[in-house]
């Protein structure tokens, strides 16, 4: 818009240009008898008719005229059509902002069901299985070995199973993120992702209150270190990852319209990858949703040998974090 909104202004001074240069012309010409003077040079040359040249240069004048105005109101309507269509575009980006954002917040909801269900159904169920093996184990007589042996096996069994299930609840939704905040939650992540990374030194940092911040941002900062550290596992490489969590108050450039956002940094060591390939992960095409369903900016940087760093930017009071 900001172009189309550059060139209707410069129609208006280019017809400023033309209306003062007629004016300094009529003034010239009057001042040193150019019609007269013309009719002295031309009078050698009469059989062409040279005469004529004034009224032909001003049919020439006044069709130039007619094209600029008819120029002018071409560019006014294209400019008011421009401004109708970006309108009409902002509106759609809103809808899909609201859209992606109900999603998400269908998604978590649902993940958050199947969690609880799975903690309190299945996991409760395997508690009782074991409990029963381990009675069984318990008060069989010595004689029989193999009973035993089961039992103990229906516990190995039931343990793994446990720890399985455990891992998966954990996965559907963050540990302590409701009870405990996105800082205690991230902080039990990256517990969890230290002894599955034990070569990695995992650095995580925060400046300024989080405990204020909407659920679609604090789920969207945590799914987006979860993210990362998977990808740091699988192809990163790396001996150190830094993460770092900071909000501000200061609208960035990159971000319109907000009095306050946070930012997240991600970067490793590893060996990074070319980003101007056009082919990206899903977890990294999820990270960027994420980011764009709150009107927030996601940058990569990255190139092979130098490491991978993503950066984004969220405005805490998003409208689209406030729709329903």
């Amino acid at each position: 818009m900001s172009a189309a909104k550059a060139r209707f202004p410069a129609v208006w001074q280019d017809a400023l240009i033309v209306v003062l240069g007629t004016a300094i012309a009529v003034v010239l010409c009057v001042r040193f008898d150019v019609s007269e003077a013309l009719r002295r040079w031309t009078a050698p040359w009469e059989r062409f008719q040279l005469d004529e040249l004034p009224a032909v240069l001003f049919v020439l004048a006044a069709g130039l005229a007619w094209f600029s105005v008819r120029r002018f109101w071409e560019e006014r309507r294209e400019l008011l059509r421009r401004q109708a269509a970006e309108a009409q575009l902002a509106a759609a980006l809103a809808d899909n902002r609201r859209l992606s954002q109900q999603y998400v917040r269908l998604q978590e909801a649902e993940r958050k069901t199947l969690a609880r269900e799975l903690h309190d159904e299945l996991g409760q169920y395997l508690n009782v299985i074991k409990l029963d093996a381990v009675g069984i184990r318990d008060e069989t007589v010595p004689g029989h070995s193999a009973v035993r042996e089961r039992a103990g096996s229906i516990i190995a069994n039931g343990n793994h199973i446990h720890a399985a299930l455990t891992a998966l609840i954990r996965q559907l939704r963050p540990v302590g993120l409701d009870e405990l905040g996105l800082e205690a939650a991230l902080e039990h992540c990256i517990d969890t992702w230290r002894p599955r990374l034990p070569a990695v030194q995992l650095h995580l940092s925060f400046t300024g209150e989080f405990g204020d911040l909407a659920e679609t941002i604090t789920l969207t900062a945590y799914r987006l270190i979860q993210e990362a550290l998977t990808n740091v596992a699988k192809h990163a490489a790396a001996g150190q990852v830094t993460m770092r969590l900071e909000r501000s108050a200061t609208e960035p450039a990159s971000i319109q319209g907000s009095s306050g956002y946070i930012t997240i940094t991600i970067a490793d060591d590893g060996v990074g990858s070319d980003t101007r390939t056009p082919t990206q992960g899903l977890g990294l095409i999820g990270m960027r949703e994420r980011v764009a369903g709150l009107a927030g900016w996601l940058e990569i940087t990255s190139s092979p040998g130098s490491g991978f760093a993503l950066k984004a930017q969220i405005p805490v009071d998003s409208t689209a974090e406030q729709v329903g």
